[in-house]
């Protein structure tokens, strides 16, 4: 297999292609592209008449057949003509330029001999309508005429007929034969030039050795062995068989004669050359080289620009001596190679990263507060907690603060509070969302020997902050996952590790960086997602949701004010009074954040800004009375309480990733066989705390007046309004069990109560989750009693005074209390 030739038509650089031609057929390999190609040029070669074909200018290059290329298009007219080869045949005539510097060649700009070639693959690239094409060499021809000139050249042309001698008979073998010496020679100085110069295929050089055709031997030398476009054409147009295996044997020992003296010689002399003069040699050497290749300027002047950022920037020694090295093998591999690539955009961001730069941190706390309250409302207990902690860090350069995570439904603050930390302490801000992550390589990057690889997210979370203490915010930690490529999870145990974080590796940076002056900070809204051993390392605050009265005070202060601006309105020409703005919140939102309240003020600045233009107004003020022209119907109704204590109806209470929220439990008894029955698209936990119920029941019926057999004479049927919405977790255990005691003893629950808690089948009422949005939830729907469970009395004292004013909370440790307390009869 000939060896490929890396070069281009017009100062391309050779890549290789990423699709195939549009003649190309799917899976073939380039051993049976060249088997093509030799058959269909020897079918042509037998027809001997003239034939015509599009031709190609090239720059610089002379294509052997046989020989493999790489080169890129962009001229229109060597485009137009790629284009019509391929809708023919995928043949084309190359043509060297007599001039390589000529911009836009006509006939007799171009030699008239050159080489057919078979398009193989082609990839258009969209910027610059450049082509990159991989073609392979066919047959020799000269040019009779042209046949066209415009949009591209075309010329009739007839193919070099090159017969090998037939080999000597056994008694011919006896005398002298001055062609078969001269192809036994050139083999041999081929495959010595081979093995001293390097860079030969081995597969070219073994097909060499074993080459019996004078002309292929000549073709593989005119291929492989360096010299002149000129030479390379001379011996291209010779078609003497033996005058052309001469010049190519001729150039051939003059090179081998070069390169043996060249290695002689720096046997003889490499003892005596210390680095620096040795590196002098070799960089001489190299730019001699490239500037043959005509990439000499190019490749100056990004190692000059590399070396001008390494020596003016401040990089640990181990930083610059990895770019040093990947800078002296950018060098030896050349620009147009494809490693080049590879080794430019690694050297380019080692140099981005802020090894040593900081930024000079505020270390004022009451700087840090007045932030925090300037950009957020109410949260008390979550800013005390992280000034706190920041108080702590500045206090304490040793101490191994734990990470923070903050906690709570989706919008009530998490981002933004980061932010706001960030701008507290003078730190750069970046934001990485671990949202959908499943691939370990997401986090520590991936190998420089991968195509396409890439640093980690984190690794370019420090680039894009351009210092080495920024605020970096792991978002959504919860929605990470796993597959068969790793666990993300896994990899920040190490990022959020104090202990290791000095020391990081990227998969592709292939250097340790130093992470421990970052100050991470997590988001998540459900905790129990996040696996253990990174809960570990964090510590969380959990942030609840939004009471009323926060939203009112948030919507004045933050989200109106943002949406007037945004819309090119003043203060004074939008109005917004407080009671439209509260009747947004209960009717049109339903969240435990702003969010969605403020997508609603939005929609009325937008419609708001039409009536301004099309009525000719000059202000206009958002009332109760006009809200749904603003924002149509209703979208929610409000949480009311029942009209009138019911028997067999509870109202308990429930946590959502919205806030809180009132479930009416039902249930009615019937005479039956005993059956039990629960509907309203009820979970696994729900339905396990309804059998604990009636276990409860059953074991209790004496003191609870209820008949022994019930069970097996009575159908209870439990019903949770609202079925499309998925229903679970054991807080609504004595709900239940207070309905269907309600039902079976035809008692009414009172319509002033609402409940929560976990039920066991002794009676015994266990503590809960999402206090705060379960009494906020009551509240709203005018309920002033709740019964908690005992054990959450230190819940309640974390939560605000004006939350717990005009609510009756009352604590309770069994189901006895919780019947005393629901039931009207026991209250009569």
């Amino acid at each position: 297999m000939a060896q490929t030739d890396k070069y281009t038509d017009e100062n391309e650089k050779p890549k290789p292609a990423a699709k195939r031609g549009r003649k190309r057929k799917a899976d073939t390999t380039a051993e049976n592209a060249a088997a093509e190609v030799i058959e269909s040029t020897a079918e042509s070669d037998t027809n001997g008449d003239p034939y015509i074909m599009p031709v190609i200018p090239m720059r610089g290059v002379v294509l052997f057949p046989g020989a493999m290329i790489s080169f890129d298009l962009n001229r229109e007219a060597s485009i137009e003509a790629l284009d019509h080869a391929l809708e023919e045949n995928s043949h084309v005539l190359l043509l060297t330029q007599r001039d390589k510097d000529t911009e836009d060649p006509r006939e007799s700009d171009l030699y008239n001999f050159g080489t057919v070639t078979h398009i193989l693959q082609v990839l258009r690239v969209p910027v610059g309508g450049l082509a990159r094409v991989i073609a392979h060499g066919g047959e020799r021809a000269r040019v009779l005429e042209y046949t066209r000139t415009e949009p591209f050249l075309e010329a009739r042309i007839d193919a070099i007929t090159e017969e090998d001698p037939d080999p000597p008979s056994d008694g011919e073998r006896l005398a002298a034969d001055p062609l078969s010496a001269l192809i036994r020679l050139a083999r041999e100085n081929f495959v010595n030039y081979a093995e001293i110069y390097g860079k030969i295929m081995p597969e070219t050089a073994m097909e060499a050795s074993e080459c019996e055709s004078p002309g292929r031997i000549a073709d593989l030398i005119g291929s492989n062995i360096p010299m002149k476009p000129e030479q390379q054409q001379k011996l291209l147009e010779e078609v003497n068989t033996l005058e052309r295996l001469k010049k190519a044997f001729g150039i051939l020992t003059y090179e081998l004669d070069v390169l043996r003296m060249q290695r002689g010689l720096y046997e003889k002399v490499k003892v005596s050359l210390d680095k620096s003069q040795r590196d002098y040699i070799l960089r001489e050497q190299l730019k001699a080289i490239h500037n043959e290749l005509g990439d000499i300027e190019n490749m100056d002047d990004e190692m000059e620009a590399y070396r001008a950022k390494l020596a003016s920037g401040d990089y640990p020694e181990f930083v610059s001596e990895k770019v040093n090295q990947e800078m002296r093998r950018l060098g030896r591999a050349g620009n147009f190679s494809a490693e080049s690539s590879v080794l430019r955009d690694y050297i380019e961001r080692v140099l981005e990263l802020p090894w040593k730069k900081k930024t000079k941190e505020n270390n004022s706390l009451t700087h840090a507060e007045e932030i925090l309250e300037k950009d957020h409302y109410g949260l008390a207990k979550v800013k005390e907690r992280i000034v706190e902690f920041l108080a702590v860090r500045l206090n304490s350069s040793d101490l191994d603060a734990p990470i923070i995570c903050l906690a709570g439904p989706p919008g009530v603050g998490k981002t933004s509070i980061a932010k706001s930390v960030a701008r507290a302490l003078n730190r750069k801000y970046v934001r990485m969302s671990l949202g959908g992550v499943r691939d370990e390589s997401e986090i520590r990057g991936h190998r420089k020997t991968y195509v396409g690889a890439m640093p980690g997210r984190l690794i370019e979370a420090m680039r894009q902050a351009g210092t080495l203490n920024p605020l970096i915010l792991l978002d959504e930690i919860d929605k990470m996952s796993s597959d068969f490529r790793g666990n993300p999870a896994s990899a920040l145990l190490e990022v959020l590790d104090a202990e290791q974080n000095n020391t990081f590796r990227d998969h592709y940076l292939e250097l340790p960086f130093d992470l421990s002056d970052v100050l991470f900070i997590c988001t998540a809204n459900q905790v129990e997602n996040v696996p253990p051993p990174l809960i570990d390392r964090l510590e969380i605050i959990q942030l609840a949701s939004y009471t009323e009265d926060e939203k009112l005070h948030i919507a004045q202060d933050f989200l109106i004010p943002k949406q007037l601006k945004k819309h090119g309105l003043k203060k004074n020409q939008v109005r917004f009074q407080n009671d439209s703005i509260n009747h947004i919140i209960r009717f049109y939102t339903r969240e435990a954040g702003v969010r969605q309240l403020e997508r609603m003020i939005a929609a009325v600045c937008r419609k708001a800004v039409k009536t301004l233009l099309t009525e000719e107004r000059k202000s206009l003020s958002v009332t109760p009375d006009n809200l749904e022209t603003y924002l149509g119907k209703k979208k929610f109704r409000s949480q009311v309480k029942n009209e009138q204590p019911e028997v067999g109806v509870c109202r308990g209470l429930a946590w959502t990733s919205a806030g809180g929220d009132t479930l009416s439990i039902e249930v009615n008894t019937m005479k039956g066989t005993g059956k039990f029955k629960l509907t309203g698209n009820i979970g696994k936990v729900m339905e396990e705390s309804a059998l604990a119920a009636i276990s409860y029941i059953r074991a209790q019926h004496e003191q609870l007046s209820i008949r022994k057999s019930f069970y097996k004479d009575t159908d209870i049927h439990i019903h949770i309004p609202g079925g499309a919405t998925p229903k679970d977790g054991p807080s609504a255990g004595i709900t239940l069990a207070t309905a269907m005691v309600s039902a079976l003893t035809d008692t009414p629950v009172s319509n002033q109560v609402a409940m929560t808690g976990e039920i066991t089948i002794r009676g015994r009422v266990l503590p809960i989750g999402g206090l705060k949005e379960k009494i906020l939830a009551a509240k709203s729907a005018g309920i002033q009693k709740v019964l908690l469970p005992w054990d959450n009395e230190s819940d309640l004292s974390e939560i605000n005074q004006d939350i717990k004013d005009g609510m009756d909370l009352v604590l309770v440790k069994s189901m006895d209390e919780v019947l005393n307390q629901a039931l009207e009869r026991v209250n009569k």
